[in-house]
């Protein structure tokens, strides 16, 4: 936040770092340039916190925090450059690898050097303009609606500019005026009171993990459609509009098929922009007892998961996680809160802890016929010969819907990075030239 500041403060922004009372609240950076007589206001957000890491799952050479610049994609035979030196002209192939680097520093940078270079024109802007950066937004924005309430007049806008997520896959440039919600839940399954010999209690002692698998298993069909009951019932169904613009986003469905080496992807038949205009259910995890060299032959005493629950228009968080609830109790389970004691685990046959995450938040959409959002999409044309893609949703979350209740201010978003960026995952990387 104080580097961001100082960068900020350098290129003439007015700027200040807004903190709250709360233990372990990162700070909201913000900034401002009024240009008198101006009548309408535009503002700018990114966020600067990232994913957390574990170093060892990076590749041989990287580490996560220390920027690292390559020829091309590590996988597909890219190298690093050493004392990462850059050319005069940076080769469309180079990337910088580090964790943050396209989620979402590229977007704080972008934005920072997008001003400066403006200024630099010699150009008088005719609007004023006004800049937030979070340190919250991978941990579900807790606090952002608490900043958001106590300075609503200052972060008035007519528009904000989400700059977040990457391009188009077919490198297009795009406005998107979306996002799915989320919400994220723990489950842990029981068993026996602590862990037990595999050969003699093999047989008779039920294994957590079996369990936990078959749970989660019945969960989705072969097809990987959900078949938890009244999972999509409350979707809000596209408008005529948004049906349209879908029709004419290109179709990527072979790229990513050739690129992930995935020939049969879920979705039973539908094309890949419909399913993400839809609620998931993911698996972040599972974890039950060890593997690999510390694998011991044991029947584990419980049995872990993480679920991932992106929502879109028409979902709650309550009402996601519950679905989920009582889809686990007609399972036969008595589903908890905490951790049970002796005397519910001999009065429950199956006994399940399922809880909520804290961060949750549900979906937003903008209105594609929004005057502003137009003028935004006119501006990106400038930038590129191909048509901008209007996309009604994004697959990835981010907490607008504070932007449109707490502001009263509409977002929209503006990818920059490249889509195989492997953002919250290891080797995390972005490409230079859509810089």
């Amino acid at each position: 936040a104080a580097f961001i500041k100082n960068m900020m403060q350098q290129r003439g922004i007015k700027t200040e770092v807004l903190t709250l009372p709360v233990k372990g609240a990162s700070p909201l950076v913000y900034g401002e340039v009024l240009v008198p007589g101006a009548t309408t206001t535009i503002g700018f957000y990114a966020h600067y916190d990232g994913q957390p890491v574990n170093p060892a799952q990076w590749a041989k050479g990287l580490e996560p925090f220390k920027p690292q610049l390559t020829t091309d994609r590590l996988d597909r035979g890219g190298k690093m450059i050493e004392n990462n030196t850059l050319p005069a002209k940076v080769p469309d192939t180079w990337r910088i690898y580090g964790r943050g680097s396209s989620d979402d520093k590229a977007g704080v940078f972008a934005i920072i050097a997008a001003y400066e270079m403006f200024t630099k024109s010699g150009k008088m802007p005719k609007a004023n303009f006004k800049f937030i950066f979070e340190g919250e937004e991978e941990a579900g924005s807790v606090n952002l609606g608490q900043y958001f309430n106590q300075h609503q007049s200052k972060l008035k806008t007519d528009l904000w500019i989400i700059c977040d997520g990457p391009r188009h896959v077919s490198g297009r440039k795009q406005l998107v005026f979306g996002v799915r919600g989320d919400v994220n839940a723990d489950l842990t399954v029981y068993a026996s009171a602590r862990p037990l010999h595999s050969g003699n209690y093999g047989n008779w002692a039920p294994n957590p993990a079996m369990r936990l698998a078959q749970l989660l298993a019945g969960m989705k069909d072969e097809k990987g459609m959900v078949t938890i009951p009244g999972f999509y019932d409350d979707v809000v169904p596209l408008t005529a509009e948004e049906k349209e613009a879908i029709k004419n986003i290109p179709d990527v469905t072979a790229t990513l098929r050739d690129e992930l080496a995935m020939i049969s992807p879920d979705g039973d038949g539908r094309n890949f922009q419909e399913l993400l205009n839809i609620p998931t259910l993911n698996i972040n995890g599972i974890a039950a007892a060890n593997v690999g060299s510390m694998a011991s032959n044991i029947i584990p005493a419980e049995a872990k998961a993480v679920l991932d629950m992106r929502l879109v228009k028409g979902n709650t968080v309550e009402g996601q996680f519950n679905k989920v609830k009582r889809y686990i109790e007609s399972k036969g389970y008595h589903v908890l809160d905490h951790d049970p004691s002796m005397e519910e685990r001999k009065q429950y046959p199956l006994i399940a802890k399922f809880t909520m995450r804290s961060g949750g938040y549900p979906a937003q959409k903008t209105s594609m016929s929004l005057p502003m959002a137009a003028k935004v999409i006119a501006a990106i044309q400038t930038t590129t010969p191909d048509p901008v893609i209007k996309q009604p949703t994004v697959g990835g979350s981010l907490p607008l819907y504070i932007f449109e209740t707490i502001l009263q201010s509409p977002p929209v978003t503006i990818g920059i990075v490249n889509y195989d960026n492997n953002q919250h995952a290891e080797n995390e990387n972005v490409l230079i030239k859509y810089l």
